[in-house]
């Protein structure tokens, strides 16, 4: 993975706010990933705060990557996890190979005619995407993001 590695400290509990700060997100987004990921479930102590442990951090850690990096939604970030989680214990990073020992075919995007059709995409055939692909998706998110924009607003000038 080409994102830079976050140094978590060495100390046996954390509190919600220097996990947040680890991440680099709000306390609402880490209390709403606990309500939505089972497997981020940290502890609280006898004064009900959260206190979590390096796992804990790791998971949130994790949650962030596939969420805002990867751009998998909250269910399929779920069921990435589940499923990694099931594979070994440990998280693992996916390679380019899938279930069968198989490479997955690259796709040339560039050309209309090579798209798949929908519905043929199964989770192993689908490489983890490097830093360059990331920002491309997020660039074209965001043209998309206009654009539904621009559509909602003309549809708001035709019927008035």
């Amino acid at each position: 993975m080409s994102r830079p590695a976050v140094a978590i400290p060495e100390k046996l509990f954390f509190k919600i706010g220097e996990v947040c700060e680890l991440a680099g997100v709000q306390a609402h987004v880490l209390r709403y990933w606990e309500s939505e990921f089972p497997m981020l479930a940290p502890q609280k102590n006898r004064a009900g705060q959260r206190v979590y442990r390096k796992r804990d951090v790791e998971m949130a850690l994790r949650i962030k990557e596939l969420l805002y990096e990867d751009q998998y939604t909250i269910a399929g970030a779920k069921k990435r996890l589940a499923n990694d989680l099931r594979g070994g214990g440990k998280l693992k990073v996916v390679g380019s190979e899938d279930e069968t020992g198989e490479t997955a075919k690259q796709l040339d995007f560039s050309e209309p005619e090579s798209f798949p059709q929908p519905g043929t995409f199964t989770h192993s055939s689908v490489l983890p995407r490097t830093a360059e692909e990331r920002q491309g998706l997020k660039q074209l998110a965001n043209e998309l993001r206009e654009l539904l924009s621009l559509l909602e607003k003309e549809n708001q000038n035709k019927s008035k």
